[in-house]
This record gives structure tokens, sequence and C-alpha cells, in this order.
């Protein structure tokens, strides 16, 4: 199969909309736009160049994720499948790019994210770990200090290299 796959950094412009068509699968919707930046050695500042803008449709367990944690004005990255939605309208056939999204998250450039990862029902049945708790405590249940499966790092004073911050070239500021 021939998909085109895609990951657009961008800002969502307006409100996501959950429905389920005709009583199936759940599914969010919602529009994105990405715009170009570039330098302008004439002028020496930033500019835009033009906007994409591409409707963004999320299926299953991840619409349910995406209509309670994106907002509209929300920089998001999106990576899914590149497709186009055509439909005849009053003044002919119509079409615009639409992304079925694989994964949705927030674009960490720009701020900050607390992420709460979602439980399965059957992992609480089989009787695994279901997770961390919703009472802040960042531990799996009955394992005090031990890590827990799916988790991959450790609270720690240091950093597990060594910076020096002349290395880093000056970035300039976005917009």
């Amino acid at each position: 199969m021939n998909d085109t796959h895609v990951t657009v950094v961008g800002n969502v412009v307006d409100s996501p909309r959950r429905y389920s068509p005709d009583g199936g699968n759940p599914v969010t919707n919602f529009r994105m736009a990405s715009t170009a930046r570039r330098f302008d050695n004439r002028t020496q500042e930033f500019v835009d160049g033009g906007t994409f803008w591409v409707d963004v449709e999320c299926w299953n367990e991840l619409s349910g994720n995406v209509s309670g944690s994106v907002s509209k004005g929300d920089p998001v990255i999106v990576q899914g499948t590149l497709t186009t939605h055509s439909w005849e309208g009053e003044n002919g056939r119509r079409s615009t790019p639409r992304i079925r999204a694989l994964a949705v998250g927030p674009n960490l450039a720009r701020g900050t994210a607390l992420f709460k990862r979602s439980r399965p029902a059957r992992a609480a049945d089989e009787g695994a770990p279901s997770g961390p708790s919703d009472t802040g405590d960042d531990r799996f249940p009955g394992d005090s200090d031990a890590l827990g499966p799916g988790r991959d790092y450790v609270d720690a004073p240091e950093a597990l290299y060594e910076t020096n911050t002349a290395d880093h070239a000056a970035e300039p500021a976005h917009v």
C-alpha cells in the first residue's frame, strides 16, 4: 500500500469535535494550521511563509485522548496518513487535505505538558499493574522504589550527561 505518511507541526485552529458516526467508533476532528517561518537576510528578521491548513481526524482511543487534551490554540505535532477529502459543493467539486492521525502530541518546544497514561481495562482484569495512580504518586502500586512496567525514567537530581551552555548556539526566539 502506498500511504503518504506525514508529520505536521502547527496550531489547533478550532475546538476539537467528537462524535460517533452511526453509533460506531468515536472520531474527533479538528483543523490545524502550520505556518513556515524563515529568516530574511535583507530585513534581518524572521518572516512568515505560506500557511498549510489541514483537517485532522482521530479514531478510537486516540479520539477520546485528543478530545480530553487538545484545545483551540494549542501547539501540536500530528503524525499520520495524508489523504484528500473531496465533496460536491455549490460551486462545484471541492477538496481539502486530511490527516488520519496515528499520534497527536503537544509541541514541547512551545510549552510544558503533564502526561497521564491511559489505562486499558484488560490490564486491571489480568492483575497487571495498571500504571501510576491518580493521586499524583507516580510509582506503580506495590512497587515502593522499584521501576514498574513501562517506566523508563527515574527522578534524579543530576543530569544524565554533563552540559556546557557555551556549546549551544543561540537560537532565535519564535513568535
